[in-house]
C-alpha cells in the first residue's frame, strides 16, 4: 500500500430505513463518523470503506430487506479487503447477535441506545478482525448530545424525547427504543437556536409521543410551553411536530398552535382505526369520539389546519363493520393525507398471538377500499385550494418529475407538497428560498402552481444550499477515536469552560 493510500481518509455510506427518528439518527451517525475522520462517499461510489445500515423493525418485511441487502453486499466486500459493514437501528436491537450468525461478513452490530459507540466498534473490529456486537438496554447518552451532520440547509429534526411509555399491542417500538426519556427544555431550545444560526428556517420537534413530553419532570403542559418558546426564536419561520398521541392531546397545545405565529397549522395525529372495539384491542386508550373531538377543536381554532394520520387495516379480529367504522371516521375527519398500512405481525408483540388473524386477501381488499376513500377526500380537499396563494419553502428531492416537467417543488406552510413553475425566476430560486405562488391544479397527493411566482425571497438557507454547506451541530465531544492524523489541539479553555 502506498503512503498516499495509507493516509487517505476512509469513506462511508449510511443507508436508512424507517421513520423520521431513524432519518435523524442517521444524521447523527454521519456526524459521529465525520468527527472520527471518515469522509462521506459519493452516491455513485459502489465500494465505500464502511457501509452502515440503519434499520427499521416495524414492518414484517424489514428482516428480508436487510438480509437481502447484506447478501448483495457480500461479493462487493470480498473484492475489497478492509471494507466494513455495520448494522444498527431497531432491527439490530431486536435481532442482536443473530445478525452476525445469519450474515457472518457483518463487522459491527449496534443498537438504538448506543449509536455513539459506532466509531469505537469499527476500530475494535478492524484491530481484532472479529465482529463486534454491542446492544445496550438503556441509553448511554441522549442522542442529541452527539455530533450531527444535517442533511438539509433549510429544515432540521430536533428530538425532544426518545422512547415510549405506551403499550399498543401491534407496536414493537417501545421494546426497542425503551421508556420515554425527555430532554430539558433549555437543551432543546439551544439546539433549535444553533440550527437557526446556521440558516435553518424550519424545525420539526420529534418524539415517539411528543405531547406526553414533560412526563419525566412532572409538567403535563410542557409541550405547549415548548411550542410557545419556539415562537420567541428570531429567524425561526416554521415549527412542526410529530407525532402526538390522541390520549395525551390537551387544549393548551391547540391554543399554542393557534397563537404562536411560526407554529404551522398542520397536525399529524395517528388514528390507527375508527372502530372502538379495534382501538380497545390495540390498547389505544382513546375512542373515535374523542379523536374526532380533538379534530373539531383544532379546526375551530385553526380553520385552515391540514390534518394527516396513520391507519392500520386488517388488525386481528377486525370485522367488516369495524372497517366500515374506519371509513366513516375518515369521511368525517376530512384528512389532507393519510399513511395507510396493512397490519403486519411482529413477533414479540401481543397482537402477533391474538385470535382472528385475517387472511391476506381480506386485508388487501379492505386496504384498496381505504386507499380509494382517502384519495377521494384528499383530492376534494386539495381542489378547494385552487386559486389560493401559498407560501412554499423550496425543497430538494420532493419532486421526482421536476427535471422532466421543468418545475421545482417544496412544502406549503400546512405541509402540502407543491410543484411550481419558476417562470422568469428560473435559475435564481434555490432550495431553502421562499416563494409565494398561486395554486392552479390539485391532485390527491400534491398541488401544482404553473403561473409566474408572485414573489421570491432569498434566504440564508438558500445561500448555504448554493454554497454546498450543510448545517452541523457539534453535540458533546465524547473522546472518540479518529481515523488518520490527529487534529491540532485546541487552545486551552479558561474559567468554568475548563471544568
Amino acid at each position: 500500500m502506498t503512503t498516499a493510500a495509507a493516509s487517505s481518509p476512509r469513506t462511508y455510506q449510511v443507508r436508512t430505513y424507517g421513520c423520521q427518528m431513524n432519518v435523524h439518527d442517521s444524521e447523527r451517525i454521519s456526524g459521529l463518523l465525520e468527527q472520527a475522520g471518515y469522509v462521506r462517499a459519493a452516491e455513485a461510489d459502489d465500494n465505500p470503506d464502511v457501509v452502515v445500515f440503519n434499520t427499521c423493525a416495524v414492518r414484517e418485511n424489514a428482516d428480508n430487506r436487510l438480509y437481502g441487502n447484506l447478501g448483495h453486499l457480500r461479493p462487493v466486500k470480498d473484492k475489497h479487503p478492509g471494507m466494513q459493514i455495520a448494522v444498527g437501528g431497531c432491527l439490530a436491537q431486536k435481532d442482536r447477535g443473530d445478525i452476525v450468525r445469519k450474515a457472518p461478513w457483518v463487522d459491527v452490530v449496534f443498537g438504538t441506545h448506543n449509536i455513539g459507540s459506532l466509531p469505537v466498534l469499527l476500530e475494535r473490529a478492524r484491530h481484532n478482525t472479529v465482529a463486534e456486537v454491542e446492544i445496550l438496554e438503556s441509553l448511554d447518552v441522549f442522542p442529541s448530545t452527539l455530533p450531527t451532520r444535517r442533511e438539509s440547509t433549510y429544515a432540521g429534526w430536533v428530538s425532544i424525547s426518545v422512547g415510549c411509555n405506551n403499550t399498543c399491542t401491534f407496536c414493537i417500538v417501545p421494546s426497542l427504543r425503551g421508556k420515554e426519556k425527555d430532554r430539558r427544555p433549555g437543551d432543546i431550545l439551544s439546539e433549535v437556536r444553533a440550527l437557526v444560526d446556521e440558516g435553518v428556517l424550519e424545525v420539526t420537534l420529534l418524539g415517539q409521543n411528543v405531547n406526553s413530553y414533560g412526563v419525566e419532570f412532572g409538567d403535563r403542559y410542557a409541550f405547549g410551553k415548548l411550542l410557545r418558546a419556539c415562537g420567541d426564536i428570531d429567524g425561526l419561520e416554521r415549527v412542526r411536530f410529530t407525532s402526538p398521541h390522541p390520549k395525551d392531546f390537551t387544549d393548551d397545545v391547540i391554543a399554542a398552535m393557534a397563537e404562536t405565529p411560526n407554529v404551522c397549522h398542520s397536525l399529524h395525529m395517528p388514528l390507527q382505526s375508527g372502530s372502538d372495539d379495534v382501538l380497545r384491542a390495540m390498547r389505544r386508550s382513546y375512542r373515535s369520539e374523542k379523536y374526532l373531538g380533538i379534530i373539531e377543536k383544532v379546526r375551530a381554532a385553526m380553520p385552515d389546519a391540514a390534518i394527516t394520520t396513520d391507519i392500520i387495516v386488517g388488525f386481528p379480529g377486525e370485522t367488516e363493520a369495524d372497517f366500515q367504522r374506519t371509513l366513516d371516521v375518515v369521511r368525517e375527519a376530512r384528512f389532507s393525507s393519510a399513511f395507510t398500512f396493512q397490519y403486519s405481525k411482529r413477533p414479540g408483540t401481543p397482537a402477533a398471538t391474538m385470535d382472528g388473524q385475517l387472511p391476506k386477501q381480506v386485508v388487501q381488499e379492505r386496504y384498496e377500499r381505504l386507499i380509494a376513500c382517502v384519495e377521494e377526500i384528499t383530492w376534494a380537499e386539495n381542489k378547494r385550494l385552487v386559486g389560493e396563494t401559498v407560501e412554499v419553502l423550496v425543497a430538494v428531492g420532493e419532486g421526482r418529475k421536476d427535471e422532466r416537467t421543468g418545475r421545482m417543488s417544496g412544502r406549503a406552510r400546512d405541509g402540502r407538497l407543491v410543484h411550481f413553475d419558476a417562470g422568469s425566476l428560473v435559475g435564481q430560486i434555490r432550495p431553502g428560498d421562499i416563494v409565494h405562488t398561486t395554486v392552479t391544479y390539485a391532485a390527491p397527493h400534491h398541488l401544482n402552481a404553473d403561473g409566474e411566482p408572485l414573489s421570491h425571497r432569498r434566504t440564508r438557507a438558500g445561500d448555504a444550499a448554493e454554497a454546498g454547506r450543510s448545517p452541523r451541530t457539534p453535540g458533546v465531544l465524547l473522546g472518540l477515536p479518529t481515523v488518520g492524523a490527529p487534529a491540532a489541539a485546541p487552545a486551552p479553555a479558561t474559567g468554568c469552560a475548563a471544568h
